[in-house]
């Protein structure tokens, strides 16, 4: 049969237009999501209908072409949780917290800017989501040096019991839950330990990591025997905990759009930070921070585990050094005499002993033993070790005194002015420390500086 030209044109037309329909009702209401090339076996086996908390699909936000490539824009592409499960009006009302703190991640970048990348890539290692490589932002605020009242201690927020669970030494000398690499591999087996024992539901899991497992076995299967719904969303926790998971998920809407929600995040390069430098003999991290030609601040701020100015390990240990400044550390530290590694005796307390005596005898002032041991008052006990200085001390006997770092969690019917009467602070001062004008919530957290 021979077509016309007309005919063949119309019926081509026809054509195209019949698979332009086609494939418009395939594709609504459809989302682009990019499989992990190395997700876990149990969580890509789970059945389809399963909740989209316990779902291990890479959810990758999409990305402007001449966005350039940062940290953050690789912690969005890494996260976990589908767009959907983000939104509830618990996660909005966290997410409305946030606005009220204009400087809150200017302030807490700062912060986690030295150790935001290592936790990013040891999640990455484990293929778990990077949502929670935010958890410390909501712990902490990336503080090494923060510590609750309940006693929980480094980025993680480890109370002593967790810690020792998960073989994160505590002694007079090392706290191993400031310890930042420590810290991270423990939190990270312990998120995966609860991730398995809620069978890979991550949102349970990190109900868990804030509240307990027990606390939240006990709510899934109360919801169980009562025919109710046990997912984390319709169980009932304690209020802390109600928040905490929000709280998580808002700042990771947050991160995936801080556009939307106005807010500004700081550059953070998607590069490591510091390097660990093995360390096998004593010595003086001040003399470590002259070595690497950084702060003695900085050094302390990156080895926060370390209580005392002079480090005695027992076995090896690591030290975590700028990466710019690695090289020229090893090099230095290589050629150290050993007379320059601690220019420092022990000195053990005994019984009529106090600091101005100790302070005499060895020829020192009392505020070179006061810094050489971080004591902020007099008191000292029977048995404790003291570090003695040797030479020299007028660069550490006129050093500012290093202040403790403290979380303070707002109680109902807190204000600044309360909040900073009772721990004899200035009211600008709250505010510059944690980006707050006038409102406060109860359950937020404040970091205080403790003179």
């Amino acid at each position: 049969m021979t077509l016309s030209p007309n005919a063949l044109r119309n019926g081509l037309l026809t054509l195209w237009l019949v698979v332009l329909v086609g494939c418009q009702t395939t594709s609504t209401g459809t989302v682009d999501r990019s499989p992990s090339t190395s997700a876990t076996s149990k969580h890509s086996t789970q059945p389809a209908q399963r909740s989209a908390s316990s779902q291990s699909v890479r959810w990758r936000a999409p990305q402007k072409i001449d966005e350039p490539r940062t940290l953050w824009t690789r912690i969005r592409d890494g996260f976990l949780f589908e767009p959907s499960i983000i939104d509830n009006p618990r996660i909005d009302q966290q997410r409305l917290y946030f606005a009220t703190q204009p400087r809150y991640f200017e302030l807490t970048s700062q912060r986690a800017q030295r150790y935001l990348h290592y936790v990013v890539e040891e999640l990455d290692k484990r293929d778990m989501p990077l949502e929670l490589a935010l958890l410390p932002f909501v712990e902490s605020g990336y503080n090494p040096m923060a510590y609750s009242t309940s006693h929980a201690a480094g980025i993680w927020q480890f109370i002593p019991s967790t810690g020792q669970v998960f073989a994160l030494r505590q002694d007079d000398w090392y706290d191993g839950r400031r310890d930042i690499t420590a810290s991270t591999t423990a939190a990270l087996d312990y998120l995966t330990k609860l991730s398995d024992m809620f069978e890979g539901d991550w949102l349970l899991a990190v109900a868990a990591y804030n509240c307990g497992e027990g606390c939240v076995g006990r709510a899934v299967k109360r919801n169980q025997e009562l025919g109710l719904p046990a997912d984390y969303w319709n169980l009932q926790l304690p209020a802390q905990t109600m928040d905490y998971v929000p709280r998580l998920l808002a700042l990771a809407q947050i991160v995936r759009s801080p556009q939307q929600y106005g807010a500004i995040l700081p550059t953070l390069n998607d590069e490591p930070y510091f390097a660990q430098i093995t360390i096998r003999r004593p010595l003086d991290l001040f003399k470590a921070a002259e070595l690497a030609s950084i702060s003695t601040d900085e050094i302390k701020y990156l080895n926060p585990a370390f209580k005392h100015r002079v480090v005695t390990p027992s076995e090896p240990y690591q030290l975590l050094i700028p990466v710019e400044q690695a090289e020229q550390f090893s090099t230095a530290l290589a050629r150290l005499p050993d007379s320059e590694r601690i220019p420092f005796s022990r000195y053990t307390v005994r019984r009529g002993d106090n600091l101005s005596q100790i302070a005499r005898k060895h020829n020192l002032s009392v505020d070179a033993l006061r810094q050489a041991n971080d004591i902020q008052g007099s008191l000292i006990s029977i048995g404790q070790t003291l570090m003695v200085p040797h030479g020299p001390t007028t660069q550490t006997a006129s050093a500012p005194a290093a202040r403790q770092q403290r979380i303070y969690t707002v109680q109902s019917g807190d204000s600044l002015y309360s909040i900073a009467r009772r721990f004899n602070v200035e009211i600008k001062q709250l505010r510059a420390w944690n980006g707050v004008d006038t409102h406060l919530k109860p359950g937020q957290q404040l970091t205080l500086q403790m003179p």
